[in-house]
């Protein structure tokens, strides 16, 4: 197995086609935005609010998010610049700390983060359809397999319980992945420009939510009930213990609520992916990492004000109209629809429906494009399947990569199981982004004289807290959602006995 050093130094393959430099600055932004926002802007508030029990709280629990989101941003932008390369956070850790890290960071990618999200958002687009086409559902099966029974591995942690199989919901998730991944394999700039035109569609959708709540019918009684009552603490007593106090009960209920915030406003580092293909990476990565996280963190907090000023937070799970259900009791946990009807009557639900069709397919392709860039920098360093590092020698797109990756994420749609695979990796993908922000300080001192178009805003103290910060939502998710972290670490570690199998196996093809 060659070493990182060697990778760097070996000579291209004679004649072999390679990526081609065709993202420009906005194409890079539009990646870093389309991938972030998804349908959870919508959705996810519901949960939180249940767990936080405070408006401020609430709010609170996006800001942490955004904090994280934009300083592990500014992070990666020096190591983007530092190293512009096809693979990102895989090369960025394979560099600092070796190509056991980076493996395991591409296994647990491969395996369910990239490819258990973009079923997780395709099966979403397959629900939203359903609201215009009612035979499709998930209920309707056109083969249903099985029913994997439940496992009860002590009494935190249950496993299985999902039914496998193909209905018209995920088949429609299926035929969007199919579609877009054929359409990346035809280029890197049909693919972008597919990315630009959803991104700007779905931003500005997300734009005008904001904006009509802020003008339209707004709801005095929910503003009223929100605002004037906006910082009471109302915790669990065990967050707020009785020893530690109410302000390390705050700080482990936000740590808690961090599960959903912090995946919808994930997959910021997927641009990092396409470095290779870049424009002037030097610049631009740090740019669009810091102007596309920004922007996205800017609406997704406004959203949540515009929420609390259309829906009571509270509301009353047996309510017959939405508005009535608040915040913690929405259908289904559609904050955004609820918010919508209330603005504009029964077709608010149908406007949202439209917005998050827009959104989710948007999110797909950025995931989908991405993705396949680190499975071919894998394979470049001989630890994924050969044929996955090599180039469409006509459109000069990784196809073997994109379609291993579209061929397993059909499996995931089928399974039953990617929104739980996701869950059992919030715990391995902080880990993952502190090893990253950690390789930071590494590079510093192991390779002082390197050339660093970029450097790290905030350096050494933000990137610091942030490690921080990471590792004690980790620890609180331990504590209190053990049934989403042991999985997530077991699906990590099973990838080290496969590192040392496929490393001696195979060997490098080039360098990245």
């Amino acid at each position: 197995m060659a070493t990182p050093a060697e990778l760097r130094t070996a000579p291209p393959q004679s004649g072999a086609p390679e990526l081609v430099k065709g993202l420009g600055l906005t194409s890079a932004t539009t990646l870093v935005m389309g991938s972030m926002i998804g349908s959870g802007i919508f959705i996810v508030s519901a949960e939180i609010a249940r767990e936080v029990n405070s408006p401020a709280l609430l709010i609170g629990a996006w800001l942490v998010t955004g904090f994280m989101t934009i300083v592990g941003a500014l992070s990666y932008g020096e190591l983007a610049a530092m190293m512009p390369k096809a693979g990102g956070q895989y090369v960025y850790l394979r560099e600092s700390l070796g190509p056991l890290w980076g493996f395991l960071y591409g296994w647990t990618l491969f395996l369910v983060i990239q490819t258990g999200t973009v079923a997780a958002v395709g099966v979403a687009f397959g629900k939203f359809m359903g609201h215009f086409f009612p035979g499709i559902s998930a209920t309707t099966w056109i083969w249903h397999i099985t029913k994997i029974p439940q496992w009860h591995v002590n009494n935190q942690i249950t496993l299985g319980g999902m039914d496998v199989g193909l209905n018209t919901q995920n088949l429609c998730g299926i035929v969007i992945i199919i579609f877009l991944t054929v359409l990346n394999i035809f280029g890197l700039k049909l693919g972008s420009t597919v990315q630009n035109i959803f991104t700007v569609a779905k931003v500005s959708a997300l734009a005008a939510l904001v904006v009509a709540g802020i003008f339209i019918a707004r709801n005095s009684q929910a503003i009223h009930e929100n605002f004037s009552n906006f910082w009471r603490l109302d915790l669990p007593h065990s967050a707020s213990g009785t020893v530690a106090g109410p302000l390390v009960g705050v700080l482990t209920i936000l740590a808690v609520a961090q599960v959903g915030s912090l995946f919808s406003a994930d997959a910021w580092n997927n641009v990092t992916f396409t470095a290779g293909e870049v424009k002037d990476p030097k610049r631009n990565l740090p740019i669009s990492l810091a102007l596309g996280t920004g922007v996205v963190i800017l609406l997704y907090v406004a959203a949540n004000f515009i929420y609390l000023g259309h829906l009571p937070f509270d509301g009353d799970p047996n309510a017959a109209d939405v508005v009535g259900r608040g915040i913690k009791y929405a259908t289904s946990d559609r904050v955004g629809t609820a918010a919508l009807q209330q603005m504009f009557g029964s077709s608010g639900a149908g406007l949202m429906a439209i917005a998050i069709l827009i959104s989710t397919f948007g999110c797909c392709n950025g995931l989908i494009l991405a993705g396949a860039r680190v499975y071919y920098a894998m394979a470049k360093d001989g630890l994924f399947f050969k044929s996955t590092g090599k180039v469409h020698p006509k459109y000069l797109t990784p196809k073997n990569a994109l379609i291993v990756q579209g061929i397993w994420t059909c499996v995931l749609c089928l399974s039953g199981t990617y929104n739980d695979l996701l869950n059992y990796v919030i715990f391995a993908v902080l880990i993952f982004y502190v090893l990253t922000i950690g390789g930071l300080f590494v590079l510093r001192r192991t390779q002082p004289q390197a050339d660093r178009p970029y450097r790290a805003f905030g350096y050494p103290v933000l990137p610091a807290i942030y490690i921080v910060m990471a590792l004690f939502i980790d620890v609180v998710l331990l504590r209190y959602k053990p049934e989403y972290t042991w999985p997530g670490l077991v699906i990590v570690l099973l990838g080290i006995p496969v590192y040392f199998v496929w490393s001696r196996r195979n060997t490098p093809l080039t360098q990245v």
